[in-house]
């Protein structure tokens, strides 16, 4: 086992390795920007080393800094968390070029799978029901046109080297293909540096379903069941997701879980890992894409299977085998998660920023809270909005609901605006509570609705 792992990251999932590794007696060293320098990440770590200014670019995205962090420090191995460098093949291959462990995939299924394009061909390949589209990236309008009419509209243009619900154009018809392409490419330019864009049928109302994989070096792939996570801003943000899914039957739920391991075992992958897929209203499902990654939503998994999968993460790492097997895996009643941000979603999610003079979160029976803040924290306008994540866990999914919204309720964050009156009223949507929402749900509400207040 490592003796010291440098956490190349921030905010609650930097403080969640960090509680990891400290309850497996592994040593951590955090990194943080000159933003960060009073960051609970940086106080909790046993080691810090500042990596640059406040701007993502030069500090936390910033290789030879991190790389050269992890050896000044002697780290044996470096968790990525998730966002930042976590699927960036170049900083696998990186570390290990300076025997550096990397706590996750090896650096060829990073690759593989964040090549949006090659991991769906990948996916039919391995037998998992993909969405009509293109095998290849689109290079020439012409053939775009060619491609479209074969497929038929609606349709979707997607950024090959995408990711996180961005890069993503919808096309109604074929009068608005050309100029919908050249902006699609743009935008995937400049987000991902590659121009490479695919087109995908659109289902209008699809669910957007999610299964966790873990995968040893020892060729065991085991899927940690499914989590529902149609709930999302106009942006694709995820907002609540759950586990298990609601209102899906066993057959459904076993294909999805072999689907997820067949993908996983195609692209020889390694360590924690999600694959992505959409249902139609007829409850057949279609591969989208693979997290290489450990995803923000991970608690609720581990809520209903007992897994810790950080920890496992690190152990898959140092070479241990996964000791049980897929029947011994069980689902222990339902969980949900609740993403608290700094932003204000009656201005179209925007973001705030400013100084905390109080955080009191929930507490109680079977409430979690990932959560960086503390009274008096100032939040940097340079990252990610996440503040906490309100975690919570019963016996079944209603009684899961209920302890949700008293939990949202017992939040009392003063200093800077939040999404939290409009989880509240999420929560209490009749779609919602009987489990039958899509991805264009919150879209809709927020059209029906202005959430009054933001700060309680």
């Amino acid at each position: 086992m490592f003796r010291k792992v440098l956490v190349a990251n921030r905010g609650e999932i930097a403080l969640r390795v960090i509680r990891a590794c400290r309850e497996m007696g592994i040593a951590t060293v955090a990194v943080y920007s000159e933003a960060d320098r009073d960051a609970l990440h940086v106080q909790m770590a046993d080691e810090a080393v500042c990596i640059g200014p406040p701007p993502s670019a030069e500090s936390y995205l910033n290789i030879p800094h991190i790389v050269m962090a992890a050896l000044m420090t002697g780290a044996e191995a470096v968790h990525p968390g998730y966002g930042y460098l976590s699927e960036r093949s170049s900083f696998a291959r990186a570390c290990e070029a300076h025997g550096i462990r990397f706590i996750g995939p090896p650096a060829e299924a990073i690759a593989k799978m964040g090549d949006k394009a090659l991991a769906r061909a990948i996916a039919e390949e391995a037998g998992a029901p993909v969405l009509p589209g293109t095998r290849e990236p689109i290079r020439t309008e012409e053939e775009a046109v060619q491609a479209a009419r074969q497929i038929g509209f609606p349709l979707l243009i997607k950024a090959a080297a995408g990711g996180g619900g961005r890069g993503i154009r919808l096309v109604r018809g074929e009068e608005d293909l050309i100029p919908a392409l050249r902006i699609a490419q743009s935008e995937a330019q400049a987000a991902f540096g590659s121009p490479d864009v695919y087109l995908e049928t659109y289902i209008p109302e699809p669910r957007h379903i999610e299964v966790q994989i873990l995968a040893d070096s020892h060729g065991t792939v085991l899927h940690l069941y499914e989590r529902e996570c149609s709930l999302q801003t106009p942006r694709h943000q995820k907002m609540i997701e759950e586990a298990p899914a609601p209102n899906l039957d066993d057959a459904t739920r076993r294909a999805l879980g072999e689907a997820a391991v067949k993908v996983a075992q195609a692209v020889g992958y390694q360590n924690a890992g999600t694959i992505e897929f959409l249902m139609n209203g007829e409850g057949r499902f279609y591969f989208i894409e693979m997290n290489t990654r450990l995803q923000v939503e991970h608690p609720v998994t581990e809520a209903i299977t007992g897994i810790d999968i950080v920890q496992w993460q690190i152990r898959i790492a140092a070479g241990e085998r996964l000791p049980f097997t897929q029947e011994q895996i069980p689902i222990n009643g339902h969980a949900i998660e609740a993403r608290l941000t700094a932003e204000i979603p009656e201005h179209d999610f925007t973001p705030s920023t400013g100084r905390l003079s109080e955080w009191t979160p929930p507490g109680g029976p079977g409430v979690r809270i990932d959560s960086h803040l503390y009274t008096g924290y100032s939040i940097p306008p340079y990252y990610d909005p996440l503040l906490a994540k309100i975690i919570v866990h019963a016996p079944n999914r209603e009684q899961a609901v209920a302890r949700l919204e008293r939990a949202l309720h017992e939040v009392r964050i003063q200093g800077v605006q939040t999404n939290r009156d409009f989880l509240i009223r999420l929560v209490q949507t009749p779609e919602f509570r009987a489990g039958r929402v899509s991805t264009p749900f919150v879209p809709r509400l927020l059209k029906g609705m202005l959430p009054t207040g933001g700060t309680r």
